[in-house]
């Protein structure tokens, strides 16, 4: 078929017959439009930008090669939808499940330092939801989670606890609207075996949320709301006043930095143990900081850049995602880039010299469209 017979105003029909004779650039644009939002679920059920790109990657391929038996009973979207999620449990079924460091340990005491950073793998990861696949509103009008609701953190961590096919039903039924007959077809197994299932996910997730999801806090605060709480905690950061930090956090405040398991505050710790670690920690005034705002997983996030000697400019050293409780914050969760060199032995080892993969850590920045340096 010629390449004008398989170009965009290509009925899908048309695209189908051209790819099942082995015409790759018809395939192309067939499954280019759902690629974005496959890859927002694949993050869903995995908890990693990085292992979802990968799990797109094999929907493609399997797509590919299994185009011939694509019979048009359901619709290409639920097809695709049926590879990923079956690639996604494929991969969950290879390697521990995710979580944050508040889910890992007990808080710790800042003046005993972060400790080690563990294996990258074990870590819930950031999402750019903005560059990715994440949209405003539902997914269907069956889905009880918002699109942007159903990657804030609280969120992916909460599903990362689910057995995998009970984290498949409540994605499938509950953020994309897909019925219970077309699940069961996906899972091969019945509709009443979904419903079951679902009900002891809402369960779980339930149990794992707060009483207002992040969406609903944004909207509470509107724009002007948002622009003050932010400006306030990055003004009070930048002068270094850590107490005036400390007070825009909430009394259960917890602070982590992934891929260190150490995080600090809580119920327990609360301001006392926050104002420690800020103290020896980032405000200690051995580094210093720019920053950048961006959203990660629906949530107010920051970009920070230490200072790096050697490169004479600022480099990432953090990503900062910010969980917020009306006009206070709630929870920093830190992913940790790199290392910074100090003249202080002791403030430099109060860092991890190498956290996991540095170079893999560091294209967050890249995928949320940030600079590489900030001069």
């Amino acid at each position: 078929m010629s390449s004008a017979a398989t170009g965009s105003t290509a009925p899908e029909s048309e695209l189908l017959e051209a790819a099942g004779a082995g015409d790759e650039h018809a395939f192309g644009r067939l499954v280019e439009p759902h690629r974005r939002e496959l890859h927002a679920h694949c993050y869903r059920m995995l908890g990693s930008a990085h292992d979802a790109e990968d799990a797109v990657q094999e929907t493609m391929l399997r797509a590919w090669r299994g185009l011939a038996r694509f019979e048009g009973r359901s619709s290409l979207r639920s097809w695709l939808y049926r590879i990923a999620t079956n690639a996604s449990l494929d991969a969950i079924g290879r390697r521990p499940k995710r979580v944050l460091p508040v889910d890992y340990g007990p808080a710790s005491d800042p003046h005993d330092g972060p400790g080690e950073p563990l294996v990258e793998s074990v870590w819930v990861e950031p999402y750019p939801d903005e560059q990715l696949g994440v949209e405003d509103g539902y997914a269907a009008p069956e889905a009880h989670y918002e699109r942007r609701e159903s990657v804030e953190l609280a969120f992916i961590s909460a599903l990362q606890h689910l057995p995998a096919r009970q984290r498949a039903v409540l994605i499938l039924r509950e953020v994309l609207g897909f019925s219970a007959r077309e699940v069961a077809e996906s899972l091969e197994t019945t509709p009443a075996s979904v419903n079951s299932a679902l009900q002891r996910a809402r369960k779980a997730v339930d149990e794992r949320l707060p009483k207002q999801s992040q969406q609903a806090t944004l909207r509470s605060l509107g724009d002007e709301g948002l622009r003050q709480v932010i400006g306030g905690y990055v003004d009070a950061w930048d002068r270094g006043d850590i107490d005036a930090v400390v007070e825009m956090l909430t009394e259960d405040a917890a602070f982590a930095m992934p891929p260190l398991r150490t995080w600090f505050g809580g119920s327990e710790g609360g301001h006392e143990a926050l104002r420690g670690f800020l103290t020896v920690g980032p405000l200690s005034g051995l580094w210093r900081w720019r920053h950048r705002a961006v959203r990660a997983n629906g949530q107010p996030a920051l970009a920070f850049y230490a200072w790096d000697e050697t490169a004479q400019t600022h480099l990432p050293f953090a990503l900062n995602v910010l969980t917020l409780r009306g006009a206070r914050i709630s929870a920093v969760t830190a992913f940790i880039c790199r290392s910074i060199e100090s003249s202080d032995p002791e403030a430099y080892a109060r860092f991890p010299e190498e956290p996991a993969d540095p170079r893999r850590l560091a294209a967050y920045f890249e995928s949320f469209g940030l600079p590489a340096r900030v001069d």
